[in-house]
């Protein structure tokens, strides 16, 4: 099962977080500031990481950053009360999840699965999805078109394969922020435009077309 590594300057949400996720028979470490939920996060190396966004020493923020750099294949959710919608721009447009503060242990379990699944799950994909001249390579991530070849972030990937999937049809804005992010979290925040953008820069050619005032559409010829 895996490690998770619950980090929050409130020793009662660290307690009940811990609860949950062990009765779920996940290995979990735990720290109360950012500096130690730093180092334990670079040296124990767990497969999802839940941290709150606003702690001592080192906030969350600061953590995010180091740990994307570092150690990028770990999952990261946030768990925060922080009403500044800039900051939790910032988290979802570097593929942070985020459950606001107060959460269900229900909620939190579903997110923590969400975030672990594509590595529990992909051994039983397709090892690569064709659409056309199109061609996403499940095991690394690397998109190929026209034989350019281009390597793509977890929500990038994770974004291209939803489109790839349903080839010509149009996806709304709303369905992609739940497939890709887990959740509809903002009708309003523009991070799938955001990533449709990145992806469009790593193409020799544009192959995702614009539905306006509806959202993306992937097309095949």
């Amino acid at each position: 099962m895996a490690t998770i590594l619950v980090v929050d300057d409130e020793p009662e949400v660290v307690r009940f977080v811990r609860r949950g996720l062990e009765a779920e028979g996940y290995r979990v470490l735990t720290a109360t500031d950012g500096g130690d939920g730093l180092r334990m996060a670079l040296t124990k190396k767990p497969e999802l990481m839940v941290l709150d966004l606003r702690m001592p020493e080192v906030d969350g923020e600061a953590v995010i950053a180091a740990v994307l750099v570092s150690s990028p294949e770990t999952r990261i959710l946030v768990l925060s009360a922080v009403a500044d919608a800039e900051a939790r721009v910032r988290c979802l447009e570097q593929g942070v999840d985020i459950l606001p503060k107060p959460f269900t242990i229900r909620e939190l379990l579903a997110r923590v699965r969400f975030g672990l699944r594509d590595s529990a799950g992909r051994d039983s994909e397709d090892l690569v999805l064709r659409v056309g001249r199109i061609l996403l390579d499940i095991r690394t991530r690397k998109l190929r078109i026209d034989g350019s070849e281009a390597a793509l972030s977890e929500r990038e990937f994770l974004l291209m394969q939803h489109l790839m999937r349903k080839p010509d049809k149009v996806c709304s804005r709303s369905e992609l922020l739940s497939a890709v992010w887990g959740y509809d979290f903002d009708p309003a925040t523009n991070v799938v435009d955001v990533y449709v953008r990145r992806l469009r820069g790593k193409m020799t050619r544009d192959v995702i077309q614009t539905v306006r005032n509806v959202g993306y559409q992937l097309q095949s010829a």
